[in-house]
């Protein structure tokens, strides 16, 4: 299939000194802080190859949480896990992190070899016969789904082989049990939420090409709810989300792997149902209580269960796989939206922990993980999407490379056989005298020998005004409207970028009550700190009525918090990510001012 946009290897991008790398540091700490055997646990229980003593005075000896060995979800995070320190690796080339995932693997195929050559699993094969049976049983597809992406993401970004065999083998026994069901059978057997079994297989099925793995992506198909969705029906409305957006990014897959226009018809059906037509909060996410909203009726569902990390994640990688077919700018401006305000947002900034929901209700806190007494499916997600801050960034094109995100990195790139650095930092503008209205970025073009091709800049939908591009000093005619790409082409041999783009606060109201509204800076939500609902009293459609900067300037930093004005009792606003264990609210009641 032909892409608009290329993925670069992970090891072309190397995140630079910043609030990204930060982050990213936080969530290898912590990956790095769980041992082997605690990782391991459920599948050598499973193997009989562990027997624990389950005190729970000693914390050290047990993982608990979603992971307790009596807990029916038990063994899903070591799939997280695996598929986090492929990509940190990826990333990398850090050998230590390899070392310890690349032992976690052999040890799942000692594990599969106690279990007779096969089953690889943290739970009984019997979980799935009780779903084929309908006895009621907690998901065993979507925890084993886990286990097996780990595996293929160990092959596929950290070179080991041993993890292919273990999943090739395995896939034996799931091409032999869903062989004796019908049709009918199977999607009765898959309307228990199954994670991304699809995209495994069709991963699998992409690497082998044998007939046997294409059976079990046609297996994995998802007929009873792809037609639905195909035929126009909202089918998603008060549905669990996370249950569906892993089949689509199976669907995803298996048109990449198959070029069989239904599968992205499904995928672009889904897309359309649960974003163009239903709408989003302010941050980007879009459930309560881990279900759909209605479209466009958002104003009784702000809660307390708000915004599922999960959903966050895989909406956005979701996202990835549109921008890369399309080359359409808002899913570049969808995935900055949710990268500020769900995936650094949910993470505690100085623990690394995970906020399983970010509540969008008035006077919310945000309740954080443990590190090893929670695992819940969140903390999962969590370890992947932290280990991915350098994949967005860049993309390749027939003309040349295109800027997505503004994260401070450098990508190394082969182009017609021309070694090619592009250095992207940020300016902390630290010589201005006030707050800077702007984000301000430095790119740095190095060529082996000068090379002709195009750059491509995202122009974002928040622009408060005309961006600014010089190439070394001289300005370059633009054009191009907010949420579209701006393209420079020259032939390009040591040349230096300075970009400006122009911010401002918006209001950012919920569409179906347009007088209570969320305040942002740019591309980043701001949290009122309060502990209940407050009203502002000024024109909702000019933020600067009500909002003026505060405690702007920290030694050579800029600090981005804001204080009301023109209010009867004052209140800060800090950026939403920001927010650790404060109470906050984020949408406001206005009452314009006469």
């Amino acid at each position: 299939m032909k892409e608009a946009f290329r993925s670069f290897s992970p090891d072309s991008v190397r995140l630079l000194p910043g609030l990204f790398q930060q982050r990213f540091g936080l969530n290898r700490k912590y990956l790095m802080s769980l041992s082997n055997e605690n990782l391991l646990q459920n599948h050598y229980l499973e193997a009989g190859l562990w027997h624990p003593r389950l005190d729970r005075t000693n914390i050290e000896d047990c993982h608990w949480g979603w992971e307790s060995p009596t807990c029916q979800l038990r063994g899903h995070f070591l799939g997280h896990w695996l598929s986090a320190a492929a990509r940190a690796y990826a990333a990398t080339q850090d050998a230590e992190v390899k070392s310890k995932a690349d032992r976690i693997v052999s040890e799942l195929g000692r594990c599969q070899q106690e279990n007779g050559g096969e089953w690889a699993g943290s739970i009984p094969e019997k979980y799935l016969d009780w779903v084929a049976g309908g006895k009621r049983v907690w998901a065993p597809h979507y925890t084993l789904h886990k286990t097996l992406m780990g595996l293929y993401d160990m092959f596929s970004f950290a070179d080991n082989e041993q993890a292919l065999d273990i999943l090739v083998k395995w896939a034996d026994w799931f091409h032999r049990w869903t062989g004796q069901f019908s049709r009918e059978q199977m999607d009765d057997i898959l309307d228990v939420e199954t994670g991304g079994m699809l995209e495994v297989w069709a991963n699998l099925y992409g690497v082998t090409q044998r007939e046997e793995h294409l059976d079990l992506v046609r297996r994995y198909d998802r007929p009873r709810f792809f037609n639905r969705l195909l035929a126009g029906e909202d089918v998603l409305t008060n549905m669990h989300a996370n249950t569906t957006i892993p089949e689509i990014h199976g669907a995803a897959r298996a048109w990449e792997v198959t070029g069989e226009k239904r599968w992205r018809e499904v995928v672009e059906a889904y897309w359309r149902l649960a974003v163009i037509e239903r709408g989003f909060f302010c941050t980007g996410g879009q459930t309560c209580g881990e279900i759909w909203t209605p479209p466009g009726e958002l104003s009784a569902r702000l809660g307390d269960k708000n915004q599922e990390h999960c959903t966050v994640y895989n909406m956005m990688r979701l996202a990835e796989y549109l921008l890369r077919w399309t080359g359409e700018v808002s899913y570049a401006d969808y995935w900055e939206r949710n990268l500020y305000n769900g995936i650094l947002a949910q993470q505690h900034p100085q623990t690394g922990m995970v906020a399983y929901f970010l509540p969008l209700q008035a006077g919310a806190a945000k309740l954080w993980s443990t590190p090893k007494e929670s695992f819940w499916c969140c903390v999962g997600t969590l370890v992947q999407a932290h280990s991915l801050h350098g994949s967005n960034v860049y993309f390749e094109d027939d003309d040349g490379v295109v800027i997505c995100q503004y994260i401070p990195t450098e990508l190394t790139w082969q182009r017609s056989g021309v070694t090619v650095k592009v250095t992207h930092t940020i300016d902390a503008q630290t010589g201005e005298i006030r707050r800077p209205r702007c984000l301000a970025l430095d790119l740095a073009v190095t060529c082996e020998r000068p090379l002709e091709f195009t750059l491509k800049i995202r122009l974002p939908w928040w622009l408060g005004g005309q961006p600014v591009i010089t190439v070394n000093g001289t300005r370059e005619p633009l054009q191009s409207p907010p949420s579209s790409f701006c393209s420079i082409r020259r032939k390009w041999s040591s040349d230096r970028l300075h970009i400006e783009l122009p911010k401002r606060l918006t209001s950012c109201p919920l569409p179906d009550d347009p007088d209570t509204v969320a305040f942002m800076d740019g591309p980043v939500v701001l949290a009122g700190l309060c502990d209940g609902e407050r009203t502002l009293h000024g024109d909702k459609d000019n933020p600067e009525t009500m909002l003026m900067p505060d405690n702007e300037r920290e030694w050579a930093m800029w600090r981005t918090g804001y204080r009301t004005r023109n209010q009867e009792r004052g209140l800060r606003f800090v950026p939403l990510y920001e927010i650790c264990d404060e109470r906050y609210t984020v949408y406001f009641p206005i009452r314009s001012v006469p």
